[in-house]
């Protein structure tokens, strides 16, 4: 359904300027993080799963969407594989934008930024479209414009497209039953970083660390009483 509105020139123009200042700040914030964080690779996730083999990634949209039943059984196994390596997952919501909520947590400390992951990736799909039409069975164009809103399901094509964007190996530890761990790393440049993403298949993405090195924000507070 459509729904219209009566057009106020005023209010418009100030909505978009507030709108511009909020990026503006925004991306501000970004650079700050990723000047501070963005240099060095963490490898002490990739020390832990230094043992599994992991599958080559194919790019891939999103086709198959498993049964209740199968889904269940997928998170089981994946909730096994985190505990027997001591991974803890920073759950985001699960409301069409996971995979973006699960990189911006990955490269921001924060999920919140999900939207300007998003138009990242989408830029680089657009500016790079040879290095992705062939993985996409329908005009690329009209792809490109699906996945720019929010709440369209991140896929695999997407995921290569992250990798690219932003210099930087993605792990997976997923819930496949044959394999639990891929890996997508960038097609013309060498990884600057890794970001690690647990993956129910075809189902949600979150963040993922090792519960060792939890950053500080998303470790248990105590109980006040427990202190004495």
């Amino acid at each position: 359904m459509t729904h219209m509105f009566p057009y106020d020139g005023a209010s418009s123009s100030s909505t978009s300027l507030g709108s511009q200042k909020s990026e503006t700040d925004d991306d501000r914030m970004i650079a700050m993080v990723l000047s501070e964080e963005y240099a060095k690779l963490d490898g002490a996730m990739a020390k832990r799963l230094s043992n599994l083999t992991s599958i080559p990634h194919i790019p891939r949209i999103n086709t198959y969407f498993p049964t209740y039943s199968d889904a269940t059984l997928d998170h089981h196994r994946l909730l096994d594989r985190l505990n027997v390596y001591g991974l803890y997952e920073v759950r985001v919501s699960g409301d069409g934008n996971c995979q973006f909520r699960a990189l911006s947590d990955q490269l921001y400390r924060s999920p919140d930024y999900h939207k300007h992951v998003r138009k990242e990736i989408v830029k680089q799909l657009k500016a790079c479209n040879s290095l992705y039409e062939g993985y996409v069975p329908m005009k690329y164009k009209h792809y490109c414009k699906k996945m720019k809103k929010s709440g369209e399901w991140g896929d695999h094509v997407t995921l290569q497209a992250a990798a690219d964007k932003f210099a930087a190996k993605i792990c997976l530890l997923t819930s496949f039953r044959d394999t639990c761990f891929v890996e997508i790393v960038p097609q013309y440049q060498a990884p600057q970083r890794e970001l690690w993403l647990s993956f129910w298949s075809e189902v949600h993405y979150n963040s993922l660390y090792d519960a060792r090195d939890l950053p500080s924000k998303y470790k248990p507070r105590k109980k006040h009483w427990l202190l004495f």
